[in-house]
């Protein structure tokens, strides 16, 4: 009993260090990114925020019949009607996006946890009927997220068992269908999808890649959002075919993050596990030193072992000169 206390007590002193460790990286890794993006966002920010004052008081100055608080209302009116899917072409304005198939995309961004904040419900109806649609909606994703997971994985393990019957060799059938398992899915949701957005949206292929993966990751930052240049012409598919290729390449995504953390897991485990073996070898070799150094019981033994011939000799020669006498 006394035993399995110490070994859960020595279990908690171990997992304790590993905590706060794991929370140490995390933080330093937050740390990390803060000051990259600090460094590598803050003077392009500062430097637009210089232009957009200076935009505004030339202005103020080249038309005197402009007010400043008048200008400032329009353009929170302009920001405010844009984040609808609002924007002015001329005379008139553009519908907006809430049509059915912007609604589409809006609750498949809403259900899946992006969140692009591009376009948002305004009307209270609207945004209490958003809450009981995500608190049932998002439990749901996840569900088939998870179901299609593992549809993807048996596939995968199905196809590596076959492969491996027909090689005999199991552990190569495994790793060669895993690399392709992976590189298909890098192909079909983040190496192929970008030269769609390119030709339809018009953006580079660097940020086509990354929409694909600010999409699938789930960050969903807003800055880049398919549909949302007002001077394109859309096709209907469009929308309905990326929702279908976020559902699917979430699930991808899931699974290769799962294996990342796996193996960061077991690459912790196995630091662990060397740690305590080298602290079991130590104490063994500790207890070796301990058991091999001579304790005074058994000097006394190997004395009383070595005069006992002694005393038997001497009782053999008095015994010989008694008789000879």
């Amino acid at each position: 009993m006394c035993r399995a206390q110490g070994e859960a007590v020595a279990g908690r002193r171990w997992r304790l260090p590993g905590t706060l460790l794991l929370l140490l990286a995390y933080v330093g890794y937050l740390l990390l990114g803060s000051a990259a993006f600090w460094a590598l966002e803050g003077p392009a920010s500062r430097q637009s925020a210089q232009q957009l004052l200076q935009d505004k008081w030339e202005l103020l100055g080249n038309y005197t019949c402009l007010k400043g608080p008048a200008l400032e209302r329009l353009i929170q009116g302009i920001i405010k009607a844009y984040k609808s899917g609002l924007t002015l072409q001329g005379n008139s304005t553009s519908l907006g996006r809430w049509n059915f198939v912007g609604s589409f995309f809006f609750s498949v961004s809403a259900i899946t946890t992006i969140g692009y904040g591009n376009l948002s419900p305004s009307t209270m109806s609207a945004q209490i009927f958003c809450i009981f649609f995500a608190l049932f909606g998002i439990p749901l994703n996840l569900i088939l997220l998870n179901r299609i997971g593992q549809l993807m994985l048996s596939g995968v393990q199905r196809c590596a068992k076959r492969l491996g019957e027909k090689l005999h060799w199991q552990e190569a059938a495994t790793i060669l269908t895993r690399t392709c398992a992976l590189v298909t899915g890098l192909l079909l949701f983040l190496l192929l999808p970008p030269f769609l957005f390119s030709v339809i949206e018009g953006w580079t292929y660097e940020e086509g890649f990354y929409y694909s993966f600010i999409t699938l990751s789930t960050i969903g930052f807003g800055d880049y959002v398919i549909g949302m240049n007002p001077d394109l012409t859309y096709p209907c598919w469009y929308k309905n075919l990326v929702s279908v290729w976020i559902l699917f390449g979430m699930a991808w995504l899931a699974l290769v993050i799962n294996l990342c953390i796996t193996l960061l897991e077991n690459s912790s485990d196995l630091c662990q596990c060397g740690k305590k073996k080298s602290k079991e070898l130590e104490q063994e070799l500790m207890d070796g030193n301990k058991n091999s150094s001579p304790r005074p019981d058994d000097v006394e033994s190997c004395s009383s072992k070595d005069t006992k011939p002694e005393d038997s000799q001497t009782e053999w020669c008095a015994q010989s000169l008694s008789e000879t006498m």
